[in-house]
């Protein structure tokens, strides 16, 4: 990080923090069934208030039709829109997911060719619930580098395919 004194239109001194990787635009994405927890005490052995007390959730999206990477598309396409920034400007796509829906092609080359981000460098990053800051840090480490301009990194899961809807000691947030 650096420092710089600008001075603004109105003559008055500024300081800024000079970063690398800079957020510029965001999306999101979720799948469309959403399950309560009333519903999900209809199968398992729990309650409404038995989950929320302990863990504050009150619904969740489960997957039907929706899969990880069309998941990721639908958030990618919605951060480019934020970002103002055209998909061949991207330089890199990472997906952070550990439920892929194959190994190859990887998620993040699913992404690139549903966006038509031809001139970026794809992988995904399987890391759980720390996926998304791996992702971004390692995401940041090439922007700092400059080996790319514009970096997407993209969080997308569908656990609601490898639950065990049955077992309270593993189905979310039971």
């Amino acid at each position: 990080m650096q420092r710089a004194e600008l001075v603004n239109c109105n003559g008055k001194k500024e300081q800024r923090i000079d970063m690398t990787g800079t957020i510029i635009g965001t999306g999101a994405c979720a799948a469309s069934h959403v399950m309560e927890n009333d519903d999900l005490a209809q199968f398992v052995d729990t309650s409404d208030a038995w989950i929320t007390e302990r863990t504050g959730i009150k619904r969740r999206h489960i997957a039907e039709n929706e899969t990880v990477s069309s998941l990721a598309v639908c958030a990618a396409k919605k951060a480019l829109l934020d970002a103002k920034i055209l998909a061949d400007d991207i330089g890199l796509i990472i997906v952070s997911t550990m439920t892929p829906e194959s190994i190859m092609p990887s998620t993040a080359c699913l992404v690139q060719a549903a966006i038509g981000a031809s001139n970026a460098l794809c992988f995904d990053l399987n890391a759980a619930c720390s996926g998304f800051v791996s992702a971004f840090v390692t995401a940041r480490t090439y922007l700092e580098s400059k080996i790319v301009r514009y970096a997407l990194v993209i969080g997308s899961e569908v656990l609601s395919n490898v639950v065990d809807w049955q077992d309270r000691g593993s189905c979310p947030s039971c």
